[in-house]
């Protein structure tokens, strides 16, 4: 029997962290922490593992490698582009996961997942496995999200549950929103900080980024091939056209600053400007519990417009068909969103609990 523990992750938008035990082989995929309460999976009682295979960078999926003596010092493992961005040192020296053709006899198979730069799904033991999506999304402009192999069993992302919005519409609704006013988008820059600049670059706005954003995108375009095509090309024309923001810099244009809740990076000396002086805050993706941005939204001084970086309804159905799993486990999904799942999708075998045995 193969076993998958959501050891964080399941039931809540809460850190990425589950236990994959198969064939005598025990596999952590993803350590993260947060993003509410800066949240830590339950690691008591689990001992050494052999491996963790990183998803992607961002740190509901990564934010616990500090925690890796917990787990005996395993291999971690990630893509060329999550370890360029690292600031970890556990993350910057990890193995090549791209190049990873099997562990203790199991066979691992990745794919780009999009979402992020180097982001993959991650398939463990062939078709009778089971496959991680990882953050997934199929809808962004750089960063491409290849069709789900299949699997016996799986771990999907579910954070927007049964949702139909789609990031077309929601493009469109938000650069109409801001048209030529001044405004600011924190966003996370190794995500949709990248798309939203150029969406707004390419409907004509000026558009400032911050060294944060900045330094991403140049350090991107040495990745050309974790990028859709023409993406390289694309974070060029960004990187000549977006004027630098800065801390003292005039709050004009639109301006992507580092720190998706205002609580870090620029955007946290940023807001309380922009608020102060009356330029429209827009937040864009979840609201972490205890953030400036999550005080501010309850106070009506901000907006809310979502940026689709997780699958919408007709992503997921494509997502269930491709990888035809019999075993599902929804990722990040509440209970009420678990419950929309269940009903939009009643033929698929849903998990009701953490655990996942095939």
């Amino acid at each position: 029997m193969s076993q998958l523990t959501a050891l964080a992750g399941f039931d809540a938008k809460g850190p990425a962290c589950f236990l994959l035990e198969m064939d005598g082989t025990r596999l952590l995929l993803d350590l993260g922490r947060g993003p509410d309460d800066g949240a830590r999976p339950d690691l008591a009682g689990v001992g050494p593992v052999d491996a963790v295979l990183i998803s992607h960078g961002h740190a509901d999926h990564v934010g616990s490698l500090d925690w890796l003596d917990r787990v005996g010092n395993p291999p971690v493992y990630a893509t060329a582009p999550v370890r360029a961005l690292a600031q970890e040192a556990a993350l910057r020296d990890a193995g090549d996961l791209s190049a990873l053709r099997n562990i203790d006899g199991l066979a691992i198979l990745t794919g780009p997942a999009g979402h992020a730069p180097g982001a993959v799904w991650i398939r463990i033991g062939g078709a009778g496995g089971l496959l991680y999506s990882g953050d997934y999304s199929a809808e962004g402009g750089l960063f491409p999200a290849s069709p789900l192999p299949r699997a016996a069993a799986a771990v999907l992302d579910a954070s927007y549950g049964a949702d139909t919005a789609d990031l077309v519409g929601q493009r469109a609704e938000l650069l109409a929103e801001t048209g030529a006013r001044p405004c600011l988008l924190p966003a996370p820059p190794a995500g949709r900080g990248l798309d939203m600049a150029l969406a707004f670059l390419d409907a004509g706005h000026e558009v400032e980024i911050c060294d944060h954003i900045r330094a991403t995108a140049e350090i991107l375009t040495g990745h050309d091939g974790w990028l859709r095509p023409g993406g390289a090309g694309d974070l060029a024309r960004l990187l000549a056209r977006a004027a630098r923001l800065q801390r003292d810099s005039a709050l004009r244009g639109v301006m992507v600053a580092a720190g998706a809740n205002c609580g870090s990076g620029l955007s946290q000396h940023l807001g309380p400007r922009a608020l102060a002086t009356g330029v429209p805050v827009v937040l864009t993706g979840h609201v972490s519990r205890g953030s400036p941005a999550a005080a501010w939204l309850e106070q009506g001084r901000v907006t809310w417009r979502r940026w689709n970086v997780h699958p919408d309804r007709a992503t997921l159905a494509r997502m269930l068909a491709q990888c035809g799993a019999r075993h599902v486990m929804p990722a990040f999904a509440s209970s009420a969103q678990r419950s929309a799942l269940a009903s939009a999708f009643p033929a698929t075998g849903w998990a009701t609990g953490p655990v996942l045995a095939w």
